[in-house]
């Protein structure tokens, strides 16, 4: 039977927290939570559920995750965020995994996202399978942004949803949208990128019709416009910041949003 150690990172994250740390209550050995400066009772609750805690100022996200595995006691790893749940479904099929010896490095589990109060099935959020469960030795988190699990070797699938608590309102969707653009613009520039004027202008309105009506952003009703609205802001947005990193302004990169932040 493999011992699984639960990894999360954080930043003020007392309201969904407890909701997290609940749903992983008989399936993870273990709780590692990697704090990047909480100023709300974070670290407390985590401490409170049995979670290891650790602090760390965030540089990027994979390298937070990665830091968050150097400290388990087990091999297997499940990452987690604090604004996701295990859904039953999904906590009986890590149950059963675990009573099996493990054929694949690493498990991808679907995502079901939860936005301002409706779950999103469309809009390329749905399906969204990513590695969260996998072997320490045989993978690690990569990527400024978007950070994912890079495997050596495929991956498995597991049956269940992680629910996905991701945006209670409109101002909160903006504030991590600016968070996000800087991060973004901050990785493309450090990586030489040049060329963002024609990025700036032509992709964000492909992506907007993309969401729409490829990924059938449509069917998720005023929230699906929405998510395809601002996700050509997003583009539009990293790549004017680039322009202006290009054009030796310095970029002032906000802490992460709050839930719900207004």
């Amino acid at each position: 039977m493999p011992a699984l150690t639960a990894i999360l990172i954080a930043f003020n994250e007392e309201w969904d927290l407890p909701r997290t740390l609940a749903s992983l209550e008989g399936v993870a050995d273990e709780t590692i939570l990697v704090d990047s400066g909480s100023t709300d009772r974070t670290c407390e609750i985590a401490r409170t559920w049995g979670a290891r805690v650790y602090t760390r100022p965030l540089d990027s996200l994979a390298e937070q995750k990665n830091y968050a595995a150097s400290f388990s006691s087990n091999d297997w790893l499940l990452a987690i965020d604090c604004d996701e749940e295990l859904s039953p479904e999904l906590r009986a099929s890590i149950l059963a995994w675990k009573q099996k010896t493990p054929d694949h490095p690493g498990y991808e589990i679907s995502l079901l996202t939860n936005y301002l109060g409706g779950w999103i099935r469309h809009s390329g959020w749905h399906p969204d399978y990513k590695v969260k469960l996998y072997r320490r030795d045989h993978g690690r988190f990569a990527n400024v942004l978007h950070e994912a699990v890079q495997l050596d070797g495929p991956a498995g699938r597991l049956d269940g949803h992680l629910l996905h608590y991701t945006i209670r309102s409109y101002a909160e969707h903006k504030a991590k949208l600016d968070f996000l653009t800087t991060m973004a613009a901050q990785d493309m520039f450090s990586r030489g990128r040049k060329r963002w004027r024609a990025a700036m202008i032509f992709a964000p309105p492909w992506t907007f019709f993309q969401r729409l009506v490829f990924q059938l952003g449509v069917l998720d009703g005023w929230r699906g416009w929405l998510i395809a609205w601002l996700s050509g802001i997003y583009i539009y947005l990293k790549y004017r910041k680039l322009g202006r990193l290009l054009a030796g302004e310095t970029l002032t990169r906000r802490s992460w949003p709050n839930p719900g932040e207004a």
